[in-house]
């Protein structure tokens, strides 16, 4: 098996995707020493998509750091802190306050804090279960009824909302489901798919019959696997130990690193208005309605309704599937606060806001509690979540309706009624893709009716995480790099 000597990949969006993509191909063609180069095309003027952080430093000697996008990613998950230590900035990981680790979920106008081991939605510590006032004696009864529920075990897809009602009851749903699941994915609990977000569930379900006895049992394998100290696979190197963990000057420090280190042509402002397969199997990619480029293969890592406009002459089929993914606009406010001002302990991560509620907002991020390195010391920074399936009016509003909104929940919800430093707004118009039912069969048809040579990977598709997005990055590039060989 030999490689062909002048083989060039397309990588169209310039994110979290199309960056690691890139970085993976550069990577790729060193170790083994072979010829393949790339163009990386963004349409907008910016590297990094929607990871997106800005310091506001004139106010102390210490600046905030203002996420515009996530400000975290999951650690169970390893392919985004193992491209971190890639990047070389292992020592600028942050990990989140474990310590002030407490979530509150609003319940009828006031803030309950979220019950001690709860793993998910799943009760696995009984008596701070028990006692917790977030759920009445017969929403407990009925979760606990778990135990006695037969499994499902068709393989059929069904939204989380279904699966939730089912296993755990209406009551679970609503006030634990819908604000903390469905939440990190701005969807609709009745439309959002069990297989595609939380597959774990179903698997839960069909090895123990039951929700709570399969975390019972994960938990159990958790505490043997810390007794055990580590002993096996010692080479191998271990994730942070926080769940949740950052960059200390903000997430765009990893996608900054990743974009300095690429060595292929990126390019800014260039957007690929025509993508055509040849007869000899390559690609012609037009860019700003004139200029072409010739690629052997193509990575689209841009939206799925972007995806489809490329699409719709050379695989129609594949473009009507596109269509069919639905976005979302999403928006934050962040508002910085001298300590002194906010009458509020600040003592937790935040609180989630459940659908029933009928809130403006979603949820509320104290952001200085979770994270150092946030606020300057004597402040605080707070973020506010809006937009998504609860109300997508908020994102079209004006800034100063925002920022009105923003602080009335704030004034009710935390008592806080003065006026912030600054604040920050961030919009994401069209930029959540949603998960519905049946969405990795419709994933899999698409890329079973692509051409060969040509990929699609990011948030659309098998994970809007980070992590996700990295791993299908990677994924992606070992595709394009296959295209290099010849018989």
């Amino acid at each position: 098996m030999q490689f062909n000597q002048d083989v060039h990949v397309a990588i169209i969006g310039g994110g979290i995707t199309g960056l690691s993509a890139a970085w993976y191909l550069q990577q790729e063609a060193e170790k083994i020493n072979q010829s393949l180069t790339y163009t990386l095309l963004e349409a907008g003027s910016e590297w990094g998509g929607k990871v997106k952080t800005e310091t506001v430093d004139e106010f102390t000697d210490q600046p905030f750091i203002v996420e515009g996008g996530p400000d975290s990613f999951i650690t169970q998950k390893p392919w985004a802190w193992q491209l971190v230590r890639q990047m070389g900035l292992a020592d600028e990981l942050l990990p989140t306050n474990d310590d002030r680790r407490q979530t509150f979920i609003l319940n009828n106008g006031e803030l309950v804090t979220m019950p001690e081991g709860l793993m998910l939605i799943v009760p696995t510590s009984i008596t701070p279960f028990l006692k917790s006032r977030l759920l009445s004696w017969p929403g407990k009864i009925r979760m606990g009824l778990d135990f006695f529920i037969p499994a499902k075990r068709d393989g059929q897809d069904e939204s989380l909302g279904d699966f939730v009602r089912r296993r755990l009851g209406q009551e679970a749903l609503n006030k634990l489901a819908e604000p903390l699941l469905s939440g990190i994915y701005n969807a609709d609990v009745e439309e959002q798919s069990l297989l595609a977000t939380f597959p774990r569930f179903r698997d839960l379900e069909e090895k123990h019959g039951s929700l709570i006895r399969g975390m019972l049992a994960a938990k159990q394998l958790r505490r043997q696997a810390a007794q055990q100290g580590g002993e096996n696979g010692r080479s191998r190197p271990k994730p942070p130990p926080s769940f949740f963990i950052s960059m200390r000057d903000g997430m765009a420090s990893l996608t900054d690193a990743l974009r300095s280190r690429l060595t292929g042509e990126c390019r800014l402002e260039t957007k690929v208005t025509e993508l055509v397969q040849m007869e000899n199997g390559r690609f012609r990619l037009t860019l700003n309605e004139s200029e072409q480029l010739t690629a052997d293969s193509v990575i689209l890592a841009i939206p799925a309704y972007a995806a489809a406009d490329l699409l719709e002459d050379m695989a129609p089929n594949a473009a009507t599937d596109l269509r069919a993914i639905r976005y979302v606009s999403t928006g934050t406010i962040s508002l910085g606060y001298r300590a002194a001002d906010v009458d509020h302990p600040l003592n937790g991560f935040g609180l989630v806001i459940p659908r029933h509620e009928a809130r403006s907002i979603n949820a509320i991020t104290w952001t200085s509690t979770k994270f150092d390195h946030r606020a300057p010391d004597g402040h605080v920074l707070l973020r506010v979540f809006f937009g998504g399936t609860r109300s997508p009016h908020m994102p079209e509003l004006e800034d100063e309706t925002i920022l009105t909104l923003a602080r009335t929940e704030l004034a009710d919800l935390m008592g806080i009624r003065a006026e912030p430093l600054f604040h920050r707004i961030y919009r994401w118009p069209d930029a959540t893709p949603q998960y519905d039912v049946g969405h990795l069969e419709r994933v899999a048809a698409i890329e079973a009716d692509l051409p060969a040579g040509l990929f699609v990977s990011g948030s659309p598709y098998r994970g809007i995480g980070l992590p996700d997005c990295v791993r299908q990055a990677q994924e992606a590039a070992e595709k394009a790099w296959d295209v290099a060989r010849s018989a």
